[in-house]
């Protein structure tokens, strides 16, 4: 890194950044950030040796733990182990309350917005979005317009994805505001990270992320009709890709975790089936996608759901986390208005930066898009897990066809963005320390009381070199990620 740290032999002396990228560990003349310096220095001190052993070691506790993600497309079989990388992605304290800020005004506007399109339609009838591109999605639910759910509260649960541009600056890549996962694997990662890295952890002044299910318990409360008791997690079953999760913070939190099938209406109430005989069910935290949720009102062959659910909700007698219908404001041909939701409903400019992004639905963008199709990023807006994505400058002239047949075909189901290059982190490999992209997915509970970010988030890494494909359906893996102050001794 410096000609200081060259000296060394340790573990990070011949790491180099990407040149064109922002590192999370390095300038780019190599000298290490303040906000590293300290975990730099107590993990050369390991060793190379210890270093290796402790990787296995947490492998062995992931296995152990079973924890697990399902890839259905895996003719292997679907269960894996989730892919870990020992070494942390560090973000200043003054960066992450920056962040975090952003983050909370972002929900705000979403929530208002929600709020707006599903009641008097403002925003549309002012003609700040197109009201095609909002009623025409596929994620708009009409037969929620008008249901106001328990609390105001529509976006109880946010995992906002954001990037770091080569100028270390944080954007908004997507918004996940329908059933976001993977927070089960931060609170894992850090459990693993102390057992693995005990002294490095306890003298990097780390912020804790523990509290996260108390958190969302205390907000989920909060949303109860009349106050009363009566939570559950609602989870498709055990061969739900996120059913590690589901388990996991049922048990955290202290709850039942039912399926469909425990559940069952009465009189526009939801009864839990027990042991014990029926007990009311006040708040579902619902890891089920809309269509699922009530055969009687949506998908008649769903077998996941509860008959008679939405007419308790649109009653007012059950809260659901997250409201029906969030999904059209993650729409990715929604993303780019979000600074204009802002200053509609704060009246605030954008703390929080975005990617610019092209919506084939507008005859320009769409032909701009047409002719560049090499250079930019293609994402079908309905798609997540990498999948219905692709990136131009590493595509094939047969892809980069057929993805021109497809947007023209439906130039409202695709938007694009130029590439941007995540920034780097030093990651573990067979080959020593190397650069790897990453993302970040913080994670923020809203109750009736207001809103609370986790501090850091799920820090998501292309294992695959050269990769920006970052999802672990696709490759990639995940990192503990430290908030820290800097050192500056």
């Amino acid at each position: 890194m410096t000609e200081t740290d060259a000296r060394r032999s340790g573990l990070f002396s011949r790491y180099r950044p990407l040149p064109d990228s922002f590192d999370e560990y390095a300038d780019a003349a190599g000298k290490v950030r303040p906000e590293a310096a300290r975990v730099v220095r107590l993990i050369e001190g390991l060793g190379r040796d210890e270093v290796r052993a402790r990787k296995k070691l947490a492998d062995a506790t992931f296995l152990k733990s079973g924890v697990t993600f399902s890839v259905y497309s895996d003719e292997r079989g679907s269960e894996r182990i989730f892919p870990f990388d020992l070494i942390p992605r560090i973000i200043a304290d003054a960066d992450w309350q920056r962040v975090s800020q952003g983050l909370l005004q972002r929900i705000r506007a979403l929530n208002a917005f929600l709020a707006d399109v599903y009641g008097p339609q403002r925003i549309l009838a002012e003609g700040l979005i197109e009201p095609e591109h909002v009623l025409g999605a596929k994620a708009y639910e009409p037969k929620a317009h008008g249901v106001a759910p328990p609390g105001g509260v529509y976006v109880v649960i946010a995992g906002i994805d954001l990037i770091r541009d080569p100028n270390g600056e944080f954007l908004v890549l997507e918004d996940n505001v329908r059933t976001p996962s993977g927070v089960s694997y931060v609170l894992e990662n850090r459990l693993v990270m102390k057992r693995v890295f005990p002294r490095v952890f306890a003298q990097s002044r780390v912020e804790p992320v523990d509290e996260y299910p108390s958190r969302l318990r205390a907000a989920l409360g909060s949303l109860a009709p009349d106050g009363e008791e009566g939570l559950v997690v609602l989870t498709p079953g055990p061969f739900n890709s996120a059913y590690f999760e589901h388990s996991f913070l049922a048990r955290r939190m202290g709850c039942p975790l039912v399926q469909g099938s425990d559940l069952y209406v009465e009189d526009d109430r939801v009864w839990a089936r027990t042991t014990l005989g029926p007990q009311p069910v006040r708040v579902i935290y619902r890891r089920l996608d809309d269509p699922f949720l009530d055969p009687d009102c949506f998908r008649k062959d769903s077998m996941l759901g509860v008959p008679g659910l939405f007419g308790a909700y649109a009653k007012g007698n059950v809260a659901l986390a997250n409201a029906i219908g969030n999904g059209v404001a993650d729409d990715k041909a929604i993303y780019p208005y979000v600074p204009d939701m802002i200053r509609f409903y704060l009246g605030e400019e954008p703390k929080l930066g975005q990617v610019k992004t092209f919506i084939c639905a507008r005859e320009d963008d769409c032909k701009y898009v047409l002719d560049n199709v090499g250079k930019l990023v293609i994402k079908a807006v309905n798609e997540a897990g990498g999948y219905g994505m692709l990136i131009g400058p590493q595509s094939t002239r047969k892809q980069q066809a057929e993805f021109k047949r497809r947007i023209r075909e439906n130039p409202r189901s695709y938007i694009a963005q130029p590439r941007v290059d995540f920034s780097t982190c030093p990651t573990w490999t067979s080959r020593g320390i190397e650069p790897r992209r990453v993302d970040l997915r913080p994670y923020v509970v809203t109750g009736a009381e207001g809103s609370w970010v986790l501090p850091g988030g799920l820090s998501r890494v292309a294992l695959v070199k050269g990769s920006y494909v970052v999802n672990s359906s696709q490759g990639g893996g995940s990192k503990d990620t430290w908030v820290v102050e800097e050192d500056r001794g």
